[in-house]
């Protein structure tokens, strides 16, 4: 099932947008195939009692621009829906300059996989150095930016069915494993909106990276925001999502008719995640095929759980060869 992307966000790096009556929003400089257009740093409320949603990567420009924001106001709570290297490592300098607290799941999972052990993983695969001596200090810089945050320990953690409130608004906390296990998404009661992460994104679908990465989480995940009554959905990269039941739905829809095209390619024969990939995703471009095998492998990961596939390896590894059960 086709999924309508919405890839009209325009921004201004370090400009704070009223996108509602309690949300500012700040995006970071750190455009990527995996980050859009860069890391919105959402501000809920206003005055004495403000919280901050995911304060960025390591850049202080942009934690700079949040202070700039904030400046006059007192930052009580930092909200932070996961600690990938895109989204939480601003947090140490925010709650230097400002005494807020901190509230997540928890530290960053073990095993959990970053895009930048990914990106210096591919380094090491094309055998050496690029030609460029410039595209390999950037592909470092921009690995070393989305190291994840392994330093981040909250000071309150959370738990699904939680609340956080502040003087004029109030958050309950979803647990949305799937992308990586201590994801959490916020419903902001005031204003029918929920703080999605990476969990639901209007531009892209989310990868879901094993071992960390659960495939069968990320659908439970899907369902359980898809039954909610929020009418806006605020992804950190890219657009507000105004229609959100029914993408959510068709990112579902999406995800299961994957599963049921690597079942029918298992029912020619015994195959690898490498052709699977090559096959499935013939008409994405090729740089998308590493995430591409990630999203395979997360799926055959769960159908194996389930006794529906069968490797060579006895495990959901990467490199093992699939067959039907």
């Amino acid at each position: 099932m086709a999924v309508a992307f919405n890839t009209d966000h325009e921004v201004e790096y370090g400009a704070v947008e009223q996108i509602s009556p309690l949300i500012r929003r700040i995006t970071a400089e750190n455009p990527s195939k995996f980050t859009f257009k860069g890391t919105g740093t959402f501000i809920v409320g206003q005055g004495d009692d403000v919280a901050v949603i995911d304060p960025g990567p390591r850049d202080e420009a942009h934690l700079r621009a949040v202070l700039d924001a904030v400046r006059g106001e007192t930052v009580t709570h930092v909200l932070i829906t996961h600690t990938h290297g895109d989204h939480s490592p601003a947090t140490a300098g925010l709650v230097a300059r400002t005494g807020a607290r901190t509230f997540g799941f928890g530290p960053h999972p073990a095993g959990a996989v970053s895009e930048a052990e990914h990106a210096s993983a591919d380094i090491d695969r094309d055998g050496g150095e690029p030609a460029d001596p410039d595209e390999v200090a950037r592909r470092a810089e921009q690995a070393e930016r989305e190291r994840p945050d392994t330093d981040f320990v909250p000071d309150e953690e959370l738990r699904h069915g939680d609340r956080v409130d502040g003087t004029g608004w109030s958050m309950e906390v979803l647990h949305t494993p799937g992308h990586i296990s201590n994801h959490l998404c916020f419903a902001l009661a005031e204003e029918s909106a929920l703080f999605t992460g990476d969990h639901v994104m209007g531009w892209s679908t989310t990868i879901v990276p094993p071992p960390d990465g659960d495939m069968a989480a990320y659908l439970h995940s899907l369902r359980l925001v898809a039954a909610r009554p929020e009418s806006i959905y605020y992804p950190t990269h890219g657009p507000a999502i105004s229609d959100p039941v029914p993408h959510v739905e068709a990112l579902l829809a999406h995800r299961l008719e994957r599963e049921r095209q690597i079942v029918d390619q298992l029912r020619r024969g015994p195959t690898t995640i490498e052709a699977m990939v090559r096959e499935l995703y013939a008409d994405v471009a090729e740089e998308l095929h590493k995430p591409a095998a990630r999203s395979v492998h997360a799926h055959l990961v769960a159908l194996l759980a389930e006794g529906q596939v069968v490797s060579d390896t006895g495990a959901a590894t990467p490199d093992a060869t699939y067959s039907l059960g």
